[in-house]
């Protein structure tokens, strides 16, 4: 689940000032650290997830479901490999992580799929799902 969504669900409402959303992310949740939660925040600030009106933090609940069906798509992936190699998930995670310390900053999806086509898994159920 997205952080911001938990964070949500922990106030029980889309706005926050700034302090109180990294509190809740870094403190309250224990999700992460300050400094990725304020950096968490810049990106989804640039991104549109969060808008900055009157002073508060306004969670976009649209974008923010795309993103999440964004992370679906990526679990999904890494379950299949994971599964079809009997590995664990982790184990997959790392197997990215290498490829993205070789071929730099790519989608997480394109990384799982390049991935899954090494390992000699049939990838081709997500394909057409891919925004390349």
């Amino acid at each position: 689940m997205h952080p911001l969504k938990r964070a949500v669900e922990y106030k029980g409402s889309v706005e926050f000032t700034r302090s109180e959303l990294v509190g809740i992310l870094a403190f309250s949740l224990r999700l992460m650290d300050v400094k990725t939660a304020k950096e968490l925040i810049a990106k989804s600030l640039e991104e549109g997830l969060l808008e900055e009106r009157d002073g508060l933090l306004v969670v976009n609940k649209s974008l923010l479901a795309e993103e999440e069906a964004e992370e679906d798509l990526f679990n999904e992936m890494v379950t299949h490999i994971a599964d079809s190699l009997g590995w664990e998930r982790e184990e997959v995670l790392e197997g990215i992580k290498a490829l993205r310390e070789r071929y730099g900053d790519l989608d997480e999806k394109v990384l799982a799929y390049l991935l899954g086509m090494d390992k000699g898994v049939d990838m081709s159920r997500f394909k057409d799902r891919l925004e390349l």
